[in-house]
């Protein structure tokens, strides 16, 4: 009996890197158009914490074309129908998705394990759909300088996926970009976020929380059971915070939301406390022959306003609707794939340089302040005049460029 690894090769019309919300979509999509197609995700199951979990509007509108917006619904998540923030003793409103032209008009704050485990059980009720859990990708392949699949580490050995094309959805450390040495513009973050867990109580109500004081922003998640907490500290201030010790770090919590009182101390150690490197940036050039990098991998983004999924849905549905047609007659030419980036490129561009603005004007301005004298007066202006709540919301909540699913369905198949 052989020790050698074993490889099995497989073939697909296209073969996605990466089992996030993006690489999910594409393959759903693909695959509901009659494109075989494999994702490959390295994790053994989509269970992350602390991963981006707000479904927007935008993203429930797919579903909703889908014809799966009641079923997915089901699934256990809040709605939050606007956005408010606490400055000083002040609670102030500041955006209103309840007027959007959308089935549904709110954001659903929903685990993203939940929402990928959904989306990868639609696509498997159709035979040309393939996802590959526990699979690593490490090597792209190569033929005379255009990409013809790619090679992954799994526990049962090598597996290679021959593609006439292969979608990096990897994420914001994508391995695909990294090994088609792809250009990347590093527009900079002046923040990093951490992320940790409190438990919840029914007495602290249900709504997300937000507060802003002088060098502090924390932000409260509804989870049902817990809190998803987010502290905000400046880029790069984690050593220093640690530096303070973790009951220091304990009571800046406990002064933010006083009611937690004791449940602070659930943060036993510094393991609980996940620390967010934020970036933003994007490739100058999203593809290459036979390659093609989607969401994070090709723009990452600030946690700013939470779009981070919704865009990559976005970039999901946009390259489903152009490339379908192409990968079903085997011929995808760079054309196509240009296409994609400059569909998408203007949404990517708008909203980044929106959240540039609100990190520089917004953010440092709050991290490096010592008191806050008055209130921000697009804050004020948003809370005291509720129509213009609607502009933020639509914003927030749709986009710049809402997609639309544009794929006729094949008869859907149950395996056997």
């Amino acid at each position: 009996m052989s020790d050698e690894p074993r490889q099995q090769t497989i073939t697909a019309q296209c073969a996605i890197a990466g089992g996030g919300p993006a690489g999910v979509m594409m393959g759903f999509l693909l695959a509901r158009a009659g494109v075989k197609v494999v994702v490959l995700e390295k994790h053994a199951d989509f269970f992350r914490d602390f991963r981006g979990d707000t479904i927007h509007p935008s993203t429930l509108e797919v579903m909703d074309e889908l014809g799966l917006l009641d079923a997915f619904l089901e699934l256990p998540h809040q709605n939050v129908d606007e956005l408010s923030v606490e400055i000083g003793d002040r609670t102030l409103k500041v955006a209103d998705f309840s007027h959007l032209p959308t089935a549904a008009k709110f954001i659903a704050m929903m685990p993203q394990w939940d929402f990928l485990d959904f989306l990868a059980a639609q696509g498997k009720g159709y035979p040309n759909f393939d996802l590959r859990l526990g699979a690593d990708v490490d090597e792209l392949l190569t033929d005379n300088g255009k990409v013809v699949g790619l090679k992954s580490a799994t526990h049962e050995g090598d597996l290679e996926v021959k593609a006439d094309l292969v979608v990096g959805a990897d994420g914001r450390h994508s391995t695909v970009r990294s090994l088609a040495r792809m250009e990347v513009e590093d527009i900079g973050a002046p923040m990093d976020v951490l992320w940790m867990r409190v438990s919840r109580k029914p007495e602290d109500g249900d709504a997300t929380f937000g507060r802003v004081e002088p060098g502090r922003f924390f932000i409260m998640i509804n989870r049902g059971d817990y809190w998803q907490c987010a502290y905000v500290i400046p880029k790069g201030g984690f050593n220093q915070l640690r530096r303070n010790g973790l009951e220091a770090f304990r009571q800046i919590i406990m002064a933010l939301k006083p009611s937690l009182g004791a449940r602070v101390r659930e943060l036993e150690t510094w393991d609980d406390v996940k620390l967010l490197s934020v970036r933003v940036d994007r490739l100058k050039k999203w593809y290459r022959p036979g390659l093609l990098c989607i969401g994070d991998a090709a723009h990452a983004m600030s946690p700013i306003g939470g779009v981070g999924v919704n865009l990559a849905v976005q970039d999901a549905v946009a390259a489903a609707n152009i490339l379908a047609l192409p990968l079903l007659e085997r011929n995808v030419s760079e054309a196509d794939l240009a296409r994609v980036q400059k569909r998408r490129t203007l949404p990517v561009k708008l909203t980044q340089r929106l959240q540039v603005f609100l990190q520089d004007r917004v953010v440092t301005s709050v991290l490096t302040a010592k008191e806050i004298t008055e209130i921000p007066f697009p804050v004020r202006i948003l809370n005291d005049f509720p129509l213009l709540r609607r502009i933020p919301g639509r914003i927030i909540g749709l986009g710049f460029r809402p997609e639309h699913v544009a794929l006729p369905e094949v008869a859907r198949m149950t395996r056997a």
